[in-house]
């Protein structure tokens, strides 16, 4: 079985939860015995993991190209993975014209239309309707979901919205969260931590958002309560505008990048994370949880988690609230121990990887052997398919020569 990832990126488990999350689908499919490579149109990153060390081939490609066509039927995938729905945009059609009957499938780590109409809402100081999802970035990447063959969905809040907004068959998805192991109550105790965290790097805009929230609106009023706690701010790729924001009067520090996100949140106390939009599930909580650390953050921050069990922590939208959660929860040890052990259950219940690993698996080969049975179900998406070969074929193939050319 031969595996062929596409994306834009390289993977940067210790810079992002979407790196995280594609390291743990790399690791399954190798586990599994498969061939895996991984091809990205990016330059070099100093960040990125090497992929050699988990005995997967990489490549790199270029958009607008010809020569990917010649790389994909010489690799000749059983299955092609695509790293959100711009890698399909591009390199969709052109699998379909080098390898027709490998599998597609689609990770949308989190649903992109979701978080920008989200954004847009905040953005105009207003609430959130579900008519904003009606846009361009929701046009595309449902038109992707449709040409894929399987469409890997990190929440279920977003399957059944994708389900019952934009009415997608539920044949096209397929529910993978994030993917752990067991945890037990081995952590560091409540009076060896100090210090409150918040986590998340600073190119994502809700994380940027969240400690702009943290420091005009949140920490003031957690600071003159507890005068000698600090916020420590985490991050990859900290921008002049954060680190213009470090003031340790105040307690407010920016730390930047963290090597190790366990290793710092294992010491803290509580993590903060006021989310007011975004979308998926947040590594930030997994990371806390997998530590022992109780947090607060909004119903964002805390969407398709819990799933009907108790936050480890607190969940308020509500500032006033959200700083009484903090306060609390850093001061009262057994409310504290209370909400690790609400973190352990959760992990231990919704996020265990041998619970989904194997079922995604047995999906893809009996996709691999019903695969032309399964297309025939999806005419909607043949007929996009069929569009999109001729438009964004055409567009490529025009920038390909202009290339060449000079």
């Amino acid at each position: 079985m031969n595996v062929l990832v596409i994306s834009t990126v390289w993977v940067e488990p210790t810079s992002s939860a979407a790196g995280s999350r594609m390291l743990q689908l790399l690791t399954i499919f190798k586990e599994k015995g498969w061939n895996v490579t991984y091809a990205s149109t990016a330059g070099t990153s100093q960040n990125a993991i090497s992929l050699s060390d988990f005995d997967i081939e990489t490549a790199t490609i270029q958009l607008n190209d010809d020569s990917f066509n010649a790389f994909a039927k010489a690799y000749n995938p059983t299955i092609v993975l695509f790293d959100r729905f711009m890698a399909e945009e591009q390199f969709g059609w052109r699998i379909d014209e080098a390898c027709p009957n490998a599998l597609k499938i689609l990770d949308t780590e989190d649903l992109h239309c979701l978080r920008k109409a989200r954004a847009q809402a905040v953005k105009e100081e207003r609430v959130f309707e579900p008519k904003d999802l009606i846009s361009d970035i929701a046009k595309r990447e449902i038109a992707s979901i449709y040409r894929c063959d399987l469409t890997l969905m990190i929440s279920t809040v977003e399957m059944d919205l994708l389900q019952t907004f934009f009415k997608v068959p539920a044949s096209l998805l397929h529910y993978v969260p994030f993917l752990v192991s067991a945890l037990e109550s081995d952590f560091v105790p409540f009076k060896e931590r100090a210090h409150f965290i918040a986590l998340g790097n600073f190119i994502h805009p809700p994380n940027w958002d969240a400690t702009l929230e943290l420091k005009k609106h949140i920490w003031p009023h957690i600071r003159q309560q507890l005068p000698q706690a600090e916020m420590h701010i985490y991050g990859a790729y900290v921008p002049e505008k954060a680190l213009q924001l470090h003031n340790p009067k105040e307690g407010f520090l920016i730390k930047g990048r963290a090597e190790s996100a366990h290793q710092v949140i294992r010491n803290a106390r509580v993590l903060l994370a006021p989310l007011r939009y975004g979308a998926g599930l947040k590594g930030k909580f997994i990371d806390a949880m997998q530590c022992g650390t109780p947090s607060v953050t909004t119903e964002i921050g805390a969407e398709g988690m819990s799933q009907h069990l108790d936050w480890p922590g607190s969940v308020n939208d509500d500032y006033d609230a959200f700083v009484k959660a903090a306060v609390s929860l850093y001061s009262n040890e057994s409310k504290w121990q209370k909400a690790q052990e609400n973190g352990v259950r959760i992990i231990n219940t919704n996020f265990q990887k041998d619970a989904y690993a194997s079922l995604l698996t047995d999906t893809l080969q009996d996709l691999i052997d019903n695969l032309i049975m399964h297309r025939a179900a999806n005419f909607t998406g043949q007929m996009l398919q069929h569009h999109t070969m001729r438009s964004t074929l055409f567009m490529s193939k025009w920038i390909a020569e202009k290339n060449k050319k000079e």
